[in-house]
């Protein structure tokens, strides 16, 4: 859906939205802003640890490998029991998402890990309040937020999703990180304090918005630079089968005569 306008001005496709078979229960929150890297991955423990004391599964999204492993240690020293994904072991990977759905369980799964793997949900869970999402990071893709959020709260299911930013992430520093930093200031945050509110996330949103658009710039123009070589390819390829099937030679042979005299004349 967010690509929608791309595949309409390349390829004139409309995008067209399925609704849902079941209502969506999830509760989406805003996103949870901490100056610094550190801050927010010592929250993003703390929030682990609340939940699992709820008795709820949560799994935890990231944009890298090393975010992950990061993350892992940090759990390891809490003591806290966790499977790391990296889309290293498809066929195990798969086992491991399916039992992510479990009481108490911590997933941590970069963005490609796992997916294709339903999450099943224990009644007991479901009574807890469903499985949670912790997204480490905003990706530089709406798109690829979306399918993290959308791993919980499936069918109807009860779940919950949340996004930890730091000023520090790449998109925040591209981005008017500058501004946000200057109203923590003004609101007098202390270390390991945090922002919540629409605004900010509204803003965050038009950050990706400008790297899409931009990703979007960068294939148009590929593209065209490959049509051109293609309508080339195209009349080549045309001679060759010409000259290789025996089919119209005479025409083509009375073309280049043609050509070869006017260029001469001319």
């Amino acid at each position: 859906e967010t690509e929608a306008g791309e595949f309409w001005n390349i390829y004139k496709l409309d995008v067209v939205v399925i609704p849902t078979n079941r209502p969506i229960a999830r509760i989406d929150m805003n996103d949870r802003i901490y100056k610094t890297k550190r801050e927010k991955y010592n929250a993003v423990i703390e929030e682990i640890e609340r939940l699992v004391a709820e008795g709820r599964p949560v799994l935890v999204g990231t944009t890298s490998v090393e975010i992950s492993e990061l993350l892992s240690r940090m759990l390891d020293r809490k003591k806290l029991k966790h499977n790391v994904l990296n889309a290293k072991l498809h066929q195990q990977e798969a086992m491991v998402v399916a039992q992510a759905g479990q009481r108490g369980v911590i997933t941590i799964a970069t963005n490609m890990a796992g997916r294709g793997t339903d999450i099943k949900l224990t009644q007991e869970v479901k009574d807890a309040g469903g499985l949670a999402i912790i997204g480490t990071e905003r990706h530089e893709s709406r798109r690829v937020d979306r399918q993290l959020r959308g791993r919980s709260g499936r069918q109807g299911d009860p779940g919950s999703s949340v996004f930890f930013v730091s000023l520090e992430d790449d998109l925040m520093r591209m981005f008017g990180s500058e501004r946000i930093a200057g109203l923590m200031d003004r609101m007098g945050l202390e270390e390991g304090e945090v922002i919540e509110h629409k605004m900010i996330n509204n803003s965050i949103e038009r950050a990706q918005k400008k790297v899409e658009e931009n990703n979007f710039g960068i294939r148009k123009r590929l593209l065209e630079y490959d049509d051109v070589m293609n309508q080339q390819r195209n009349v080549i390829y045309a001679k060759r089968h010409h000259a290789l099937m025996g089919e119209r030679l005479g025409v083509d042979i009375t073309n280049m005569i043609y050509d070869t005299a006017e260029a001469i004349v001319q």
